[in-house]
């Protein structure tokens, strides 16, 4: 890794907690950050400046935050949030011509690809890096292609269209405008590219210790979509089993909750489930018990959206929760039924304190044994708790100003601390006695943290703050 680094390998997901990763040190990782979709490729319309990475980095180490996912984007032209033309740039392919691809601009060469690309690509994890940040590189991207309508078509600049490449590759081959690129009804010469190209993303981060993979931005439909997924999946396992380093290759949900069952049967090394069909992870997210590492992403529980109570229900839960971020708003005008354009912003008043409280779950993170911490929402009134029974004990009270928690498992005194995750303030309360059920008064209303552990010197008794 690159000078700063502070990684003891590549993640794996944990033996002793498997809700987690885990590294080469033993230790538990929980993860917690936000991302933003031009954070590798330049999305813009005429005029706009070009995306302030360092000032992301800066950003994220500023609220303690230690993932994200970097966007790629499959084509050059138009997204289905507007009907605007915004670009794409760079791509991974070479534009070398001969002949003229749709948008005008010289036909893609599949079999070449763009050094621009996959230096910036290296460059970013590698920055990333330096601040002890985890990155997910996205292999690739089907939401654009599968939402495209007659005025913001993005398969009409897809290097997999047969009029913008020089490979005779077609990836819609029976010409009905409806791309089957991410699907084993793909053509022969569309796979055959795909793994060139997967291949080429692993041969440039390999040996980078804070990566992870995602295959594709959200399921692709239908069995044969859903066959594709899992095929890449063991794809890019195999190809790194002959490398020196092993990644985590992970499956992202559409939204919904119907395909949840699939990502959970994935061979796939983490998820980011829907929402489900009661909604659950959307305002009450589920312990699946650690068969899967979950990254709960807002981007396929809300779009826009996301609330602060939902990081710490995540967190007390045992997931690992993102936020999609418009650090940097999509650009064009949105069009109707996309999302309300109040939330396509930066300073959206919601936003400030989901960004706070995923790095306030990290530090609480920090002084937890996330390989004996689980959840035990039986231990507590309030259902939200991550526990090492008769040692810790982090409660979440989102509705009250009240608790009840069950402290049978506990001898001797345990420190009481309170934090109010709308300031950041802590306080501490006179010291609990175990060995049975005991209720708390919070201090600063509801909506609040308890955290409990067990006394093994002497007993804060002075406030401060996060």
């Amino acid at each position: 890794m690159p000078k700063g680094a502070c990684f003891n390998g590549p993640l794996r997901t944990n033996p002793a907690n498997p809700r987690y990763f885990t590294d080469g040190s033993g230790r538990a990782i929980y993860l917690a950050g936000s991302h933003t979709w031009a954070n590798l490729v330049e999305i813009k319309c005429p005029g706009d400046t070009d995306f302030d990475y360092e000032g992301f980095l800066d950003f994220l180490e500023a609220h303690h935050h230690n993932f994200f996912r970097l966007w790629t984007w499959d084509h050059p032209e138009m997204g289905p949030w507007t009907e605007e033309r915004i670009v794409f740039d760079p791509m991974p392919y070479a534009r070398t011509g001969p002949g003229l691809a749709l948008d005008g601009k010289p036909k893609f060469d599949l079999s070449r690809y763009n050094p621009a690309y996959f230096e910036r690509l290296r460059a970013r994890v590698e920055q990333a890096g330096e601040r002890g940040i985890y990155v997910s590189v996205m292999l690739f991207e089907g939401w654009c292609v599968k939402w495209s309508y007659p005025a913001s078509d993005a398969w009409l600049s897809h290097p997999y269209n047969a009029h913008n490449n020089i490979n005779g590759v077609d990836g819609d081959p029976n010409g009905d405008g409806k791309a089957e690129i991410y699907s084993m009804d793909a053509s022969a010469g569309v796979l055959e590219f795909q793994r060139a190209y997967v291949r080429q993303v692993i041969d440039t981060v390999n040996d980078l210790d804070n990566v992870l993979y995602e295959v594709i931005n959200e399921i692709p439909v239908g069995e044969s979509g859903v066959r594709w997924h899992y095929a890449m999946i063991d794809y890019i396992h195999a190809l790194e089993r002959a490398k020196p380093k092993q990644h985590p290759v992970g499956m992202t949900a559409e939204g919904g909750g119907e395909d949840n069952r699939l990502l959970f049967a994935s061979p796939a090394d983490w998820i980011s489930p829907g929402h489900g069909p009661e909604m659950e992870y959307r305002y009450d997210p589920p312990d699946t018990g650690g068969g899967k590492v979950i990254i709960a992403d807002t981007d396929h529980l809300w779009g826009h959206g996301g609330t602060y109570p939902w990081v710490w229900k995540c967190f007390t839960r045992g997931l690992n929760p993102a936020f999609m971020d418009p650090w940097v708003p999509v650009p064009g005008m949105l069009r109707a039924g996309y999302a309300g354009a109040v939330l396509n912003q930066r300073d959206y008043p919601d936003w400030a304190l989901l960004r706070l409280n995923l790095g306030y779950t990290r530090r609480f993170a920090a002084r937890l044994d996330l390989n004996r911490a689980i959840p035990h929402a039986e231990l507590a009134s309030s259902r939200y708790c991550l526990a090492i029974p008769g040692e810790a004990y982090l409660v979440y009270v989102p509705d009250d100003a009240q608790v009840t928690v069950d402290l049978a498992a506990a001898s001797g005194p345990l420190a009481v601390e309170w934090f109010c995750p709308r300031s950041g303030a802590t306080t501490h309360g006179e010291p609990a006695v175990g060995g049975a059920k005991r209720r708390f008064i919070s201090p600063f209303g509801f909506d609040v943290v308890l955290f409990l552990r067990r006394v093994s010197g002497p007993t804060p008794t002075a406030g401060g703050s996060a």
